[in-house]
């Protein structure tokens, strides 16, 4: 079915057009008809199938046909149609909410609507964390028709009475799994509570246990289910690879690989975040152009990061899973696990960053004696076992600290960890660093760390 065939309207097909598209993905087959129909939504698909499309087009041209106050062309027989859509009370009425659990995600959402809204008369705007709220509240006083949001500025800015929902029509829970999941459940539902209770829901996710879309059901009515794909299936296009390793090789190992000329484009998980920086000044130490993505970051850190990677300025992004759910990025060859994920619906969503729109990438995951037990729920998870395979010339055997002894052949090392530095001591036989305020075992930064 092209896109024609759904009556979107031509200005939305000409954007369509320019974005290259040529004809809908299986999952905005079936879900675009359903929302234009008006019905809520549940879609489950694989990441990179277009889900983002699947619902800000006929959010888009539900909204055109009630802002311009007829509805776009469309062939007899397609859904698209009357009723119009309700109004606000104020001229500054949000008509539809999108809610993302990412700042990474909100920020590629609102590209891809301001991509497909280019030839409307729509207006858009973004709100999350990490950056100044000036901005997005001139542009809620302005006036939005689409907003794209993640859950605690969202709040937060309702808390001051800036969000007028008195006219929404639409609310879309993007990656909804991952939202819930991270403990977002309360916020969804102060945010639900402050809407109207006659809209249209949709929930979109990668990944979706019965045990979250029981909790969904709370906020959709009579929902339809579009589902591509076996659950926690992870892309079919992707190519999965297990390294049994030691832990303390794990450095060494993936500076073997990256000497392959295929690993042109290479997105490295690590599961905390000062451990990603510790991986991102190996590689660099080695010559290889590396940036980070995770929570510790500035939020113009994080897109800068994500702006070098995409253009190829830097080869390696080292990111935590809470920055994954944001990196829609294509052509990346090759998604690297050096940290085993915690939970299997994490590894989907990793590995989901390669093999996009029906490209090809492989996925590498490590496993130290430490993760076989983790393997093995994984393999249950997503139903298959995963090839094990070793990396050629690389020397399984080698001793000593961590990242010191590389694999035969290799010109550089990673430097050893920093040694602490011994007391200075007095003679009266205290510790002078001790007396000044320092404390055993403190980093500066607190003893725990997040993802």
């Amino acid at each position: 079915m092209p896109f024609r065939n759904f009556g979107l309207g031509a200005n939305l097909l000409k954007a369509i057009q320019d974005a290259g598209y040529t004809e809908p993905t299986p999952i905005q087959s079936a879900a675009i008809p359903q929302i234009l129909a008006g019905h809520d939504l549940i879609g489950i698909a694989q990441t990179g199938t277009g889900k983002t499309a699947a619902f800000v087009l006929p959010i888009l041209a539900k909204l055109e046909m009630n802002h311009n106050g007829a509805p776009p062309t469309w062939r007899p027989g397609t859904a698209l149609g009357p009723p119009p859509l309700r109004r606000g009370q104020g001229p500054r009425s949000i008509r539809a909410l999108i809610v993302a659990p990412t700042r990474e995600l909100a920020s590629q959402i609102e590209e891809n609507v301001r991509a497909y809204g280019r030839h409307l008369s729509l207006r858009a705007a973004t709100v999350y964390g990490g950056v100044s709220e000036r901005p997005q509240i001139d542009a809620l006083r302005s006036g939005v028709d689409l907003l794209v949001a993640t859950p605690g500025r969202l709040l937060d800015l309702m808390g001051r009475h800036l969000c007028d929902f008195s006219g929404l029509n639409f609310l879309v829970l993007d990656e909804a799994e991952r939202m819930l999941d991270m403990g977002f459940l309360p916020d969804i539902r102060r945010i639900v509570r402050a809407l109207p209770p006659k809209r249209q829901t949709l929930l979109f996710s990668a990944t979706l246990s019965r045990e979250i879309e029981a909790i969904t059901h709370e906020f959709l009515r009579a929902p339809r289910t579009v589902q591509i794909g076996r659950r926690a299936n992870p892309a079919e296009t992707v190519t999965q690879f297990v390294y049994e390793v030691p832990k303390h090789l794990k450095p060494a190992l993936l500076a073997h690989l990256l000497r392959q000329p295929s690993f042109n484009m290479v997105l490295v998980f690590s599961r905390m975040k000062h451990g990603a920086d510790r991986i991102a000044r190996g590689l660099e130490a080695r010559g290889i152009r590396t940036a980070t993505l995770h929570s510790n970051r500035s939020q113009n850190q994080r897109l800068r990061a994500l702006k070098d990677f995409k253009s190829g300025a830097v080869r390696v992004l080292v990111a935590t899973d809470i920055a994954a759910r944001g990196i829609d990025v294509d052509g990346i060859s090759h998604v690297v696990n050096y940290d085993f994920p915690a939970q299997p619906e994490d590894y989907v969503h990793r590995i989901g960053r390669t093999g996009r729109a029906h490209a090809v990438g492989d996925a590498i995951s490590f496993v130290t004696p430490e993760d076989h037990s983790a393997l093995r729920s994984l393999e249950r998870f997503i139903g298959r076992g995963i090839a094990r395979k070793r990396a050629e010339d690389f020397n399984y055997t080698a001793t000593g600290p961590a990242g010191v002894t590389e694999a035969r052949g290799a010109r550089h090392a990673v430097p050893a960890p920093a040694r602490p530095r011994p007391s200075v001591a007095r003679p009266n036989g205290h510790d002078f660093r001790r007396r000044r305020g320092f404390r055993s075992g403190s980093t500066g930064r607190g003893s725990r760390w997040r993802r």
